[in-house]
């Protein structure tokens, strides 16, 4: 049996579990789903992080997809990237649908 290589759906699926994989990204992206955008200093305000810290997550959020940010200076606003928050709920969605189908594995 050979090996087979990972899915372009796979990569992307990983990817946004990545970017996901913090607390603080969660609630990065609860608050931006709950608004039409946000300030990169209102969100340092109710989050309990350092500006720095905040940025850091915000970068990673933003190289995966997931939101987007504008850039007027001497503000970012941030916003969900809608094509790919519904890419990525797509993936979920099909994810837990395939584990949910798969038998029992019964192993204690």
């Amino acid at each position: 049996m050979s090996k087979k290589g990972l899915t372009a759906r796979q990569e992307q699926l990983a990817r946004f579990a990545k970017a996901m994989g913090h607390p603080i990204r969660i609630a990065i992206l609860e608050m931006l789903a709950s608004r039409s955008c946000c300030y990169h200093g209102d969100m340092s305000e109710i989050l309990p992080i350092a500006k720095s810290t905040l940025s850091q997550h915000l970068n990673e959020l933003k190289d995966a997809g997931l939101i987007q940010g504008t850039i007027t200076l001497p503000t970012v606003k941030y916003c969900i990237n809608k094509e790919n928050w519904e890419k990525a709920k797509s993936l979920f969605s099909a994810l837990f649908v395939e584990i949910n189908n798969e038998e029992s594995c019964n192993v204690k």
